[in-house]
């Protein structure tokens, strides 16, 4: 890609250069480091077309965002006011560039509570409309029957973890009978792992990958950052919510319910690492990376006894 140009579309300055190849790379999408005389840049290349008018609810969301104050990256416009350039072919997308250090589930659970709060205090983040269409990625199970043609499948393929997704799976079925719909929407991040609220390298927390944000129940989006970062530890569990709570977050966990963004989105990610470890592709272009990302459930699972115990150490203190 031609730097230079890609300064021009986006006006960010002269004398500009190009990292190598990628600085970093998730499941969406790679970013190269764009460094001009202004300042540095996150380039972004995404793997799969993304739409212009389909994005633009979540660019606005982040900008808001920023602008009340949430730690993210700005988002960074063609002169035309368009998220997306096409370069020398390849379509992309440029942010702020932040210096970030390593995802870390051990982070500090006030810091990571207080980002959450802010998020869900982003003005005029209420849906303009009664919320009547859900994103099914974020409330429908997987299903048993699935789960059984999956695991079939990866058997006859000689996945090496077959047999512990099999083991698992009526633990993931059960939890699907806990699923509940959103009871009180707002714009969320939807996204909230330890990949996308990070350290910042220079001290305190980034918020990043704002692409899924969309209407979804903030204590729904609370309990998953509660499960990612306490796990089951009830000292880090009380901290997060407690700061989340004092910073002024919207949101209350008081039952098993709030776990449904929580079961659904692992549910579909260990279905989606399956498929890829089947059929490779740019997500994942081989096996082992697919085998790395669904042993993350399969390592360290999100039974009902763990959620039960977050929950309990909320409501009884201990």
């Amino acid at each position: 890609m031609d730097a230079a140009a890609i300064a021009g579309r986006f006006g960010l300055g002269a004398r500009a250069t190009l990292s190598d190849g990628p600085v970093a790379r998730g499941k969406q999408g790679a970013v190269w480091r764009l460094t001009t005389a202004d300042g540095r840049w996150a380039v972004k290349v995404p793997f799969r077309h993304e739409d212009e008018a389909a994005l633009a609810p979540a660019a606005a969301f982040q900008e808001a965002a920023v602008a009340s104050g949430v730690p993210a990256p700005r988002i960074r416009r063609t002169a035309e006011g368009a998220l997306f350039a096409v370069v020398d072919g390849v379509r992309l997308r440029v942010y702020e560039w932040v210096d970030l250090g390593a995802p870390d589930p051990l982070f500090d659970p006030e810091l990571a509570g207080a980002a959450v709060a802010a998020i869900h205090r982003v003005p005029g983040a209420e849906p303009a409309a009664p919320f009547t269409d859900p994103d099914r990625w974020y409330l429908d199970p997987v299903g048993a029957e699935r789960w059984d043609a999956l695991i079939a499948e990866l058997d006859g393929a000689g996945a090496p973890f077959a047999a512990d997704l099999a083991a698992l799976r009526d633990e993931l079925v059960a939890l699907e009978t806990w699923l509940a719909p959103p009871a009180a929407p707002r714009t969320c991040h939807r996204d909230l792992v330890a990949d996308n609220l990070v350290p910042a390298a220079g001290g305190g927390v980034c918020v990043i990958d704002w692409e899924n944000s969309g209407p979804a129940d903030p204590a729904q989006e609370l309990a998953v950052v509660l499960f990612e970062y306490a796990r089951t530890d009830p000292g880090r569990a009380r901290a997060l919510v407690g700061a989340y709570e004092d910073a002024g977050g919207p949101a209350r966990l008081t039952g098993r319910g709030d776990f449904s963004m929580l079961i659904a989105q692992l549910g579909h990610i260990t279905e989606l690492a399956a498929t890829d470890w089947l059929r490779p592709n740019d997500r994942s272009p081989g096996r082992a990376e697919a085998e790395s990302w669904i042993r993350e459930v399969l390592d360290d699972p999100h039974s009902r006894d763990r959620l039960d115990g977050l929950l309990a150490s909320l409501t009884r203190g201990g």
